[in-house]
């Protein structure tokens, strides 16, 4: 989320005013924030009522923990974070189980990639099965996938945003892609008419 320059002023003084519990100054930076960490929610979760309200408890959140907040990072790092976490923690109440990370043998030896869904298929039609086969990536690579090519976050702001390596998210991300296309690529052989 790069903050135009003299935006990054606007926002520092927002988020002061904000961390002596002016409500308005809030409400800037929510609606500064909203459409961002909605979606990043969505793409978590898959469904956008529960986004809408994870984006809100996320924000609720921030604002109780803004007279914590130093600068260390950038404020939309620290506020993808919280949401982030608030994703996690309802897709761990949900009983989501994420594929064991190390397990990545089996899906790199099953990518085939003879064609792409992109060329025999409309793009409406790739968006909504990409769409779904997001949401059906386990939540460690779904969280590195969206956040990578979804947001458009680098990896530095990935690794300052979770905890994490960098290498370990380029991983993520990498075996998020591997299965993503094998996915597609599937789906794609069953559009695909077969010859006679």
């Amino acid at each position: 989320m790069p903050v135009e320059p003299q935006a990054g002023c606007d926002e520092a003084r927002l988020i002061a005013r904000s961390q002596q519990q002016d409500h308005e100054a809030f409400g800037r930076l929510v609606d500064r924030y909203a459409g961002v960490i909605v979606n990043l929610a969505y793409r978590m979760v898959g469904n956008r009522a529960d986004a809408e309200d994870l984006a809100q408890d996320a924000f609720l959140a921030a604002f109780k923990a803004l007279p914590m907040f130093r600068a260390d990072s950038k404020f939309s790092t620290w506020l993808y974070r919280i949401a982030a976490n608030k994703c996690k923690d309802w897709l761990r109440a949900k009983h989501v189980d994420p594929v064991d990370v190390d397990d990545h043998e089996a899906v790199v030896a099953q990518v085939v990639e003879t064609h792409t869904p992109e060329r025999l298929l409309s793009q409406h039609q790739v968006a909504q099965h990409l769409d779904g086969a997001i949401q059906r990536l386990p939540p460690l690579y779904r969280e590195a996938f969206v956040l990578k090519h979804v947001e458009g976050l680098s990896y530095e702001d990935m690794q300052e945003l979770l905890g994490v390596h960098a290498d370990t998210l380029k991983m993520r991300v990498y075996k998020g892609r591997v299965q993503l296309s094998r996915e597609l690529s599937e789906w794609n052989d069953r559009q695909s008419p077969i010859p006679r």
